[in-house]
């Protein structure tokens, strides 16, 4: 039964609709992973910023405050780098909330839409945290629910990764946004601190991503999915 539960879900998953064009302008990025520049942060660390994952209609929706997830207001300003994702790699996943026919019926996961609701209803009972409980949370929580890729093993790093690895710039002028700030601090720290900058800039890097490495693969309830 609850193997027939599974490809009943899959079968459901199937029956996939034309999704809308990717429009920038008007914000609308179906079915995509979508990432922009934090303040300060990304000035300092360029290659950390701010994610959501959109619907399939193109809104997003992000993890932007405790308790808070917002919906078709991006925080922290317009995409810059964006992936679309393939509905065809994801299923409901055998150790998702949707393990029986019933639970089918009772209007569980089913859709892509359906993976990111439930993830916004868990979130928004749940704190914020730069470091415990962030934006790639909610979305590595959403990726898992829909088993993207045939797995539910996203984390924030393997997020970050693939944002990095595969993400796709929207403009030139996107590509400016995400680096300009940290051109004329890294320029700025040069000229008046030198490699004393450097040092402590690489630290700071080296820091943030020690943290995120440590706390998804040797504390695996540090960070929270």
């Amino acid at each position: 039964m609850e193997l027939e539960a599974i490809a009943d879900g899959e079968q459901l998953l199937g029956r996939l609709s034309e999704l809308v064009p990717i429009n920038p302008k008007k914000a609308r990025f179906p079915c995509c992973i979508v990432w922009t520049p934090l303040p300060i942060i990304s000035w300092l660390v360029p290659f950390i910023g701010h994610v959501g994952i959109a619907r399939e209609d193109g809104v997003i929706l992000d993890f932007a405050g405790p308790y808070f997830v917002s919906v078709d207001n991006f925080a922290f300003g317009a995409v810059t780098r964006y992936i679309q994702l393939s509905r065809e790699k994801c299923s409901v996943s055998p150790n998702s909330v949707v393990s029986t026919k019933r639970g089918l019926e009772e209007g569980n996961i089913a859709t892509w839409d359906d993976a990111l609701q439930k993830s916004m209803q868990d979130f928004q009972h749940r704190a914020y945290s730069l470091f415990t409980c962030n934006c790639h949370c909610f979305v590595a929580n959403s990726l898992n629910r829909l088993s993207f890729g045939g797995h539910n093993r996203w984390n924030v790093v393997s997020l970050a990764a693939f944002m990095f690895l595969r993400g796709t710039w929207v403009n030139k002028r996107a590509v400016v946004k995400s680096f300009l700030h940290f051109t004329i601090v890294l320029s700025l720290g040069l000229l008046f601190g030198g490699t004393n900058f450097l040092i402590s800039l690489g630290a700071l890097s080296l820091a943030l991503v020690g943290w995120f490495l440590i706390g998804t693969y040797c504390f695996k309830n540090l960070i929270q999915l």
